[in-house]
């Protein structure tokens, strides 16, 4: 179902944006380290907000949180705060 956001889909989600979060983590640029913390802080509370959302079965915020987390992880990407290659996980230019 395409329009219906299901357990499966935010697992999908989940899994894709803690991969990614994990692999910034380990790639910082040297002399970004204060801008990557506070980007890597706002990807932490907004998986925070979204596994709340969902323990409380509300699907469409958890959703919402989860893309605002990635959005952070994706402009840190494209700022040049990371370097990271996996266009599968990132926004690459």
């Amino acid at each position: 179902m395409k329009n219906k956001i299901t357990k499966q889909k935010l697992k999908k989600y989940f899994d894709l944006t803690s991969t990614a979060l994990k692999q910034i983590k380990k790639k910082i640029i040297k002399g970004k380290e204060s801008s990557a913390k506070e980007i890597i802080n706002m990807v932490k509370n907004y998986l925070s907000d979204a596994k709340y959302f969902e323990q409380k079965e509300d699907f469409v915020n958890a959703f919402a949180a989860l893309n605002y987390a990635h959005g952070w992880i994706d402009s840190g990407v494209r700022l040049g705060i990371f370097d990271v290659d996996d266009d599968k996980l990132f926004t690459i230019k």
